[in-house]
């Protein structure tokens, strides 16, 4: 049976149950108290023909309590249950593959209507979530074509001029191809971040920052940027690899995103009450508060997608933000005012236990 009928012969049940108590009730004061006969004008009645006349009034009042609670149960379940339907039919919709669609149930805060905006919110965050991996899924087959377009063609003109300098080719060749699998461990550890399949460790921030600083020191000496780091302890639970990985990215994009010849960089730690931070900030080009909510998507390099011999493959930042995200942390961009910006990276403080 439909949740509709079992709701209709629920309340059909209730009111025929109430009618027969209160007929019983009724029928039970009516023998107490009344007498063997009963004078009426024009002679005596006998209680057997007064009980048997109560008893067919009885069953006709049942019978219209019965007719009237179907009725009656059948609209007022229908009325219901309509915002139900709205919400079954939006799910189906969603199965199709129509994420588009949206509930937006009017009428007054209610279970259903908290159901159906909860259901809106999942429909949102799925829909940005699919439209997200679609970009990120289209900009990686974009990004790995590039290379294998570029090693064909090299491939080509060697196989096509035999006076071609193999030397310079294989040269490219080890080029594309270092930028190739780059690409791809970079793809692997953003899914494994992603998956969160790492194990938790207690490890230090700050130390993470100063092996970060002094791993990229030649890169920033080239580059004429200048790198402090500071802070004290910093204690966080996570993934040593990954945290690594999330501030050597920090501190890179911060020296090559930088004013060439007199740029700085300030990498610090903190402890609050409940949060350790990581913030890196750097001097550079003024950037608008829309263009910094870019920059943590997949493949974007701030206002260009030119690649140097520094510029990455475009995961720097969304890496990033999913190694955050799976360290159950925040990720705040925030330009400066006089050019740069300060990417604050907040995990939660690992609770004080016994050893």
């Amino acid at each position: 049976m439909s949740v509709r009928l079992k709701l209709t012969l629920s309340y059909a049940g209730f009111l025929m149950l109430a009618g027969g108590l209160l007929l019983g009730a009724v029928w039970f004061f009516t023998l107490r108290h009344l007498p063997e006969f009963t004078n009426v004008p024009g002679g005596v009645l006998p209680r057997s023909i007064l009980l048997r006349d109560l008893a067919s009034a009885a069953g006709a009042v049942l019978l219209l309590l019965l007719m009237f609670g179907l009725g009656g149960g059948w609209i007022l379940a229908g009325r219901m249950l309509a915002p139900l339907t709205r919400i079954t039919d939006a799910t189906r919709l969603a199965t199709t593959g129509s994420l588009s669609h949206r509930i937006r149930l009017p009428g007054r805060a209610d279970e259903f209507r908290e159901l159906a905006d909860v259901f809106d919110g999942m429909l949102e965050r799925l829909e940005a979530h699919v439209a997200e991996q679609r970009r990120f899924a289209a900009n990686a087959s974009h990004e790995l074509r590039t290379p294998l377009a570029i090693s064909k063609a090299l491939l080509d003109v060697a196989r096509t001029d035999p006076d071609r300098d193999i030397g310079e080719v294989l040269e490219r060749l080890h080029s594309v191809n270092t930028r190739a699998i780059d690409l791809t461990e970079t793809l692997l550890l953003l899914s494994r971040a992603e998956q969160r399949s790492f194990t938790r460790e207690r490890v230090d921030l700050s130390l993470l920052a100063e092996e970060a600083a002094e791993t990229l020191l030649p890169l920033a000496e080239k580059r004429g940027v200048t790198v402090e780091t500071s802070g004290d302890i910093t204690p966080a639970i996570g993934s040593p690899t990954l945290l690594l990985q999330l501030t050597t990215n920090l501190v890179q994009n911060a020296i090559v995103h930088n004013l060439p010849g007199q740029g700085s960089v300030w990498v610090s730690t903190s402890v609050g009450p409940t949060t350790v931070v990581l913030a890196v900030e750097n001097t550079g080009e003024r950037l608008s508060p829309r263009m910094v909510s870019t920059l943590t998507e997949p493949f974007r390099r701030g206002t260009e997608r030119i690649h140097t011999d520094h510029a990455g493959v475009g995961l720097g930042l969304a890496i990033v933000k999913t190694i955050t995200h799976a360290h159950d942390g925040t990720l705040t961009l925030t330009p400066r005012s006089a050019g740069g910006i300060r990417v604050t990276v907040e995990l939660p403080a690992p609770m004080h236990g016994p050893g």
